[in-house]
């Protein structure tokens, strides 16, 4: 088995916000995911803690728009509209979130807000570019095992591009992964695009992720497998209502891979 970065890919995708309405049966006890040639994996939330920093630097906004706006969650609404608003131009990364959050602060402040504190959220916004990408728990060790049985892995994420390679850099998980793929969006498009650059049959490729909306109903919709791993917090752009799938599987923790694969 190969191990290292193989290629970065930065697919130019267009924007939308499509349901794709499936249904799920729950696998039997024990029932496994056979016949698989990649697992393909999602990073942030997924492999390392990515939202819990941002949700950090949200309510510093939401704290300094309270004269405005009397309550956080009004705060929150607000700052929810700008980025679905931007999503179309601005895609997905830090950068986005950054100018979302400082129009929404001058937007929703009328041109108040102090340039002092404007200040302070711009350079909370840049702590985003740096903040430690420690895997999560069970996530190490599972890979490798996962290595040790030749199973060959790949990693399938959005965002901007050097955002994410130095994330997948900063994790040190690199060297688990046969190929890197990075993209602007997640659709069904991408995983299809993807499975013929691997040269793979869609029934052979298991994507393993945090996101009903991004990473499983796509995937399904393409003709692949699916492994569910919820993560405790979800950004309000990534919320979709739960379904069920007859090739979704849903575990509760990391290392559960193991067992169903």
């Amino acid at each position: 088995m190969f191990h290292g970065l193989c290629a970065f890919s930065l697919l130019h995708c267009g924007r939308g916000e499509e349901k794709v309405r499936v249904i799920r049966e729950t696998c039997s006890d024990g029932e496994m995911i056979q016949d698989i040639d990649f697992i393909v994996f999602d990073a942030d939330d997924t492999l390392w803690d990515c939202q819990g920093h941002f949700e950090v630097v949200m309510q510093r906004l939401y704290d300094e728009l309270l004269p405005w706006t009397g309550t956080r969650e009004a705060a929150a609404s607000e700052l929810y509209a700008t980025e679905r608003k931007n999503m179309r131009l601005l895609g997905f990364g830090v950068k986005a979130f950054t100018l979302s959050m400082l129009e929404t602060a001058m937007r929703v402040s009328q041109g108040q807000m102090s340039a002092n504190t404007l200040s302070d959220i711009l350079r909370q916004c840049y702590t985003l570019l740096e903040f430690p990408c420690t895997p999560l728990p069970e996530v190490k060790e599972t890979l490798w095992q996962l290595t040790q049985q030749g199973r060959r892995m790949v990693l399938f994420t959005k965002g901007e591009l050097l955002d994410q390679q130095h994330k997948l850099e900063r994790s040190g998980l690199g060297r688990y992964f046969e190929h890197v793929e990075i993209t602007s969006d997640k659709r069904e498009a991408d995983f299809r695009l993807l499975a013929r650059k691997l040269g793979a049959a869609p029934r052979s490729l298991v994507m393993v992720g945090n996101s009903l909306k991004s990473d499983m109903a796509p995937a399904l919709a393409a003709g692949w497998r699916a492994v569910y791993i919820p993560f405790h917090v979800t950004w309000q752009l990534e919320r979709h209502e739960h379904f069920e799938h007859e090739r979704l599987t849903e575990i509760s923790h990391f290392a559960q891979l193991l067992s169903v694969l």
